[in-house]
């Protein structure tokens, strides 16, 4: 939201009207929550075990999820570029949606699943690696470049939101790809 002077301002409220320390403290706060407990379930597979809950169709969900929120992430962009601001907020607002149900899932799925090995040899398990480790590395800073560029949007600072969304937007797009090839990589490699 601009001022009469023409400087960006916070609309009043809530969330809206935190203050820039109070707003980085909530990111990093839950960005941090988030990877370490991903990071618990990666390390201890099966920790917190519901017997006869089935995760087996999980990671085809999960591909899915991310190739819907790329196919979304490039459609809202090139909304934005026509000048289409509801439509592209509501593209985004679907990308991220989306995005949280996977997080959430993902959650869920390392938490009962026992740990699954790439079994690829030669060329294929060094390009399986590469892709796995930028991709991890990538989904943690993610996460709290999407929760600013969100926020940003959200509180009207749009100066703000275009600066980092310049950042988010193609490394969001790299994670929620690479999440796929990751998947289409390990199918064989699943028990079920």
């Amino acid at each position: 939201m601009m001022d009469p002077a023409g400087g960006e301002t916070p609309v009043e409220g809530g969330f809206l009207a935190i203050s820039e320390r109070a707003l980085s403290v909530l990111v990093y706060s839950l960005s941090l929550v988030v990877v370490l407990l991903v990071a618990v379930l990666m390390l201890t597979p099966q920790l917190l075990r519901f017997e006869g809950l089935n995760v087996s169709g999980l990671p085809g969900f999960h591909a899915s999820l991310n190739g819907t929120t790329a196919f979304l992430l490039v459609l809202g962009v090139l909304q934005i570029k026509r000048g289409r601001v509801d439509l592209h907020r509501n593209i985004m607002v679907a990308a991220f949606t989306l995005s949280s149900i996977f997080l959430i899932s993902y959650v869920i799925y390392h938490s009962q699943a026992p740990s699954v090995r790439f079994g690829g040899e030669g060329l294929i398990r060094g390009v399986y690696f590469f892709i796995l480790i930028t991709h991890v590395v990538l989904a943690t800073i993610i996460l709290p470049l999407a929760l600013f560029t969100v926020s940003r949007a959200i509180r009207g600072e749009l100066g703000k939101h275009r600066r980092i969304a310049r950042v988010t937007f193609p490394l969001w797009l790299y994670v929620t790809v690479t999440g796929v090839l990751v998947y289409l990589m390990m199918v064989p490699y699943y028990p079920y």
